[in-house]
């Protein structure tokens, strides 16, 4: 069986799935840092404090403009198959919640120290997640689908642009937050940590790997 034009193997699907269930790791980092929210929820989490709605449904609005923003961008590039990023942030919610529960042995981060390892692990293990998921060319989210659109548009590397994309999205949700709300709602300072240092940590990840296996991982492949 295909899919995308590649043979749909076992490999590929479990690359797929331990990706995104290790970028769900690390999101649940960030909440257990306290130090704020993955650049990746700071908006919907914005939303859904602003005008009270669930988190399931600002997610949902969040990704489906994301993803309006791809067909824009990509034009005849893009696919059918894009659309189901939507849904994907439904198993991506699923995972979220079984990786905070996860998280409850671990002590509250009641020093600054240890909410920083928290938060640098949070950023290790969502470079990581997005280092296996996304060359498998199934369906991204449409957090880094968007990413790799803009990537593709611009001719810039993944990593690069994934560092401006996160930064962009903590800015907006930074500007909703205390516009609305008067504060600075569910960023703090390792949401900003996420936004300069994902992208910068999956370059790496992909240069060690590199210089590991000779294998030239292609992030931009939609």
């Amino acid at each position: 069986m295909e899919f995308s034009g590649e043979k749909l193997t076992l490999k590929r699907i479990f690359n797929y799935i331990f990706g995104l269930f290790l970028i769900t790791l690390g999101v649940a980092f960030s909440i257990k840092s306290d130090l704020g929210s993955a650049p990746v929820s700071s908006i919907p989490y914005a939303m859904s404090l602003i005008w009270a709605i669930e988190i399931g449904v600002a997610t949902f609005i969040f990704h489906a403009f994301l993803v309006a923003i791809e067909l824009i961008l990509l034009r005849r590039n893009f696919k059918p198959k894009h659309f189901l990023q939507v849904f994907v942030g439904v198993l991506f919610g699923a995972f979220t919640s079984f990786s905070v529960s996860l998280m409850y042995f671990i002590p509250p981060a009641d020093n600054l120290a240890f909410a920083l390892v928290l938060s640098v692990l949070s950023i290790f293990f969502i470079a990581l997640g997005l280092f296996f998921y996304v060359p498998t060319n199934i369906v991204p989210l449409s957090v880094e689908g968007v990413t790799q659109a803009i990537a593709i548009v611009s001719r810039r590397p993944f990593s690069r642009i994934k560092v401006y994309f996160d930064i962009t999205v903590v800015a907006s949700a930074l500007i909703l937050s205390y516009v609305f709300l008067g504060s600075f709602g569910s960023v703090g300072i390792g949401t900003i940590l996420g936004a300069l240092f994902i992208g910068t940590t999956v370059k790496y990840i992909h240069k060690i790997n590199e210089r590991i296996t000779g294998n030239n991982v292609d992030l931009k492949k939609m």
